[in-house]
Parts: C-alpha cells; structure tokens; sequence
C-alpha cells in the first residue's frame, strides 16, 4: 500500500523557493478526495511527514501543513519540528476561545502560524498577534480586492501570502501591492509524491490506545507493545529523532524513545496513529522473520558474556529485515532513524560484536553451519544455545503473528 502527498512551492519576492504546501491525496489523482478534514489531517502528518521525516524539507525551507478546529484545539502541530512546519489555520476553523487559546500556546512554543484562505472577521482580530503570515486567495477574493487588504494593512507585523496566483498580470499587482510570498499554478502546479506506507496494525494500535489511557502512562507496557511491531518500532524511533534534534545520545531502544517523547506527546503520538491508521500489506512471513530475528538476537545476547545491552539486541534483529518490509534501501532508512553508530555499522556492513550476532541469525537462516560454528566461536556461545535461541524466538514470533493476526 502507498501513501500520496502533492506539494506546492512556495515563492519570496525574488521567486526564490522559500517552503512547499503540503496538500493530502489519497491516489495518484491530483485533486484533494472526499474526505473528513481531520482525518485527511492526520493521516498527512502520519504517513507524509513523520514516516519520511525531513528529507522534503530543504536547508531554510518550510512545509505548510492545513491543520482544521480540532488538529489545533488538541494541539496536534506539537508532533511536528517546530523549525521546519508553518501551521495553517483552516478556512473552516471557529475564532472561539477554545481556538485563541491553541493558538497563543503554539506561538509561545515558537510555531510559525498562517491564516488560510483569510477573510476579514473582527473576531479574528485578537489572533494578529500571534500570526505571522495571511494568505489571500486571489480566486476567491479577486485581485484587486485582496491588494487593497494588503495595502491597507502594511502597518502590521505581519507577511502576506498570494495563493491561486493564476498568471503574470496577477503576480505582477500582488508584487506592486507588497505581497511577501505568492503560491499559484503561474509558478508550479502540485507535483504528486508516492512512497510505500508506513502504519502499525489495527490491533496494535488498540492496544496501545488502551495503555495511553492507563493513568499514570505504564511506558513498560508501551515498550512491550511497540517492540511487536516492527512498522510502528520505525514510526516510533523516526519521530523521535525527527522531534529531538538537540539528542546527547542517539536512539538505542524503544524504552529510551519513549522516555524522551514523555506522557503527552506520548498520547498525542499514539491518537493520531489511531486516526490515521491503515494495515500495510506486509506478507505474513516475513513479519514473523522480522520479529523471530529480533528475539533471537536477544536471547543470542543474554547467552553470550557480551556487554551489548539485550534491547540493542532486539533492535537490530527487528530492522535487520526492514528494507524488505518497506521497499527501501536499509541504508536510507537508517539514516532517518539516526542509530547509535554500532547498530548502524552492524546492520550495514555486519562489523562488530552486534555484527557477529547479525552474521551467526544469517548464518543459521541460511542452514551455514561452517560460518555458524565460526561466530560461536567468535562470540563464546555454544551450538545448543544457539538450538535454544532460535526455539525460544520462533515460539515468541508466532504467538505475536498469532495475535496480530487473528482478526
């Protein structure tokens, strides 16, 4: 299954590229599908931005993201970077106090907020100071009535964005009028983007629904429930990377992932993977072989005398497959997950102790039973214990397939 996202440049004065509106697709089709804003929202933040990260954002570059009522009022723009999204308020969108008050704690948090489609209501008047950009939609309110808006308000602090800037005449008195940015199809139409979708399974999304309700948070129980599913482990591991750009240390488990998200951006996490969620068609065998790796290299780890933590272990094993998975090169994915350097080299070039451990579960995959004796040697284990790691991992992996599967 794919997952679409069209994007649209945005332009400065010089028409030089300064961000890109990300706009939701469901198909190949470029048009935005009948469907409820919310969950259009969500699954944009979801399976366009948190699933691939950043590598569509460009050094000094934005993307604008539609946020509707109820994204903003469950403060929803927090999952994301705050230096690399401009929140847009949506032309639908309420000015209550339920929606000022949203708004003031996003600007406090250093977000950047645009008014979408703007038309002048007073009851918009008291959010100016917390916006920083209004898009006029030259379509809707005609040329020459949205250049005398600007005109008339270029005392403010605030910039001014041309969209549905449809040919030179229209840019050129958008430009006279001191318009800052323009977007429209007399620069570029919305280029549709595709890649295979990353999402946890309906089931495993309930579970964690569940524990997120627990009071206080039982991260213990989230860690066991996201360590079973290898999509949501990447959808995890790449949001906090994404999320932490300040990080002392990398990544190493899903416990410490959790740890930096904290309770509420935990929830928040977990809520809009259960909006937005949508099974990925991952061949059920190599589901399981992705979990029974990652238990046996655990269980490989606490035989052996090696100082490797056991979580580092699982993790490995678990993304030793995810190329396959997700039809992307494991080297790619492993630059968004921003590893620690010997799980990275591990799982690359299988060098080191945790590459020992990766070569001995190829090895025995593969029925090599000269280069499993090898790397027993190398790692103090014994055959048996290996016999046993494998037994304890494929009983593991099928009870969880089991589970997951059941429906």
């Amino acid at each position: 299954m794919f997952s679409y996202v069209a994007r649209q440049p945005i332009f400065n004065r010089r028409q030089q590229t300064i961000g890109h509106e990300l706009l939701f697709r469901d198909g190949e089709c470029n048009a935005f599908p009948v469907i409820d804003a919310n969950e259009a929202t969500c699954r944009l933040v979801l399976e366009n931005y948190m699933a691939i990260g950043n590598e569509r954002t460009f050094k000094g570059q934005r993307n604008f993201i539609n946020f509707p009522q109820n994204c903003l009022v469950n403060l929803m723009p927090l999952l994301l970077p705050k230096n690399q999204v401009v929140i847009e308020i949506l032309e639908t969108c309420i000015p209550n106090d339920e929606l000022f008050l949203a708004i003031k704690h996003l600007h406090r948090k250093g977000y950047i907020i645009a008014l979408d489609d703007f038309e002048y209501d007073v009851r918009w008047q008291r959010f100016f100071r917390y916006v920083h950009i209004i898009k006029l939609d030259l379509l809707m309110l005609g040329v020459e009535k949205a250049c005398d808006f600007v005109r008339n308000n270029r005392h403010v602090k605030m910039k001014f964005l041309a969209e549905k800037v449809e040919n030179h005449a229209a840019f050129q008195a958008s430009l006279d009028a001191g318009f800052d940015f323009f977007q429209g199809y007399y620069f570029s139409r919305p280029e549709v983007l595709k890649h295979r979708k990353v999402a946890a399974s309906e089931l495993i999304t309930i579970q964690l629904l569940q524990a997120i309700s627990c009071e206080p948070v039982d991260f213990e129980n989230i860690e066991n429930i996201v360590s079973s599913d290898v999509s949501l482990s990447y959808l995890l591991l790449r949001y906090v990377n994404n999320a932490n750009h300040r990080l002392v240390e990398p990544i190493s488990s899903f416990h410490q992932a959790l740890v930096y998200l904290g309770e509420e951006k935990l929830r928040m996490f977990v809520g809009v993977v259960a909006t937005a969620h949508a099974a990925l068609d991952k061949p059920k065998a190599l589901y399981a072989l992705s979990l029974q790796r990652a238990k046996m290299c655990e269980e490989l780890i606490n035989y052996s005398s090696s100082m490797i933590p056991k979580e580092q272990a699982f993790l490995a094993g678990m993304f030793s497959l995810l190329d396959a998975l997700l039809d992307s090169s494991l080297a790619d994915l492993l630059v968004l997950l921003k590893l620690q350097p010997h799980i990275h080299i591990a799982l690359l070039s299988r060098q080191g102790e945790l590459g020992v451990v990766l070569n001995l579960v190829d090895a025995f995959d593969k029925a090599d039973w000269q280069q499993v004796m090898l790397a027993c040697t190398e790692l103090g284990l014994s055959e048996q214990q290996v016999q046993d790691s494998y037994l304890q991992a494929v009983t593991w992996a099928e009870k969880c397939t089991q589970m997951d599967y059941s429906s």
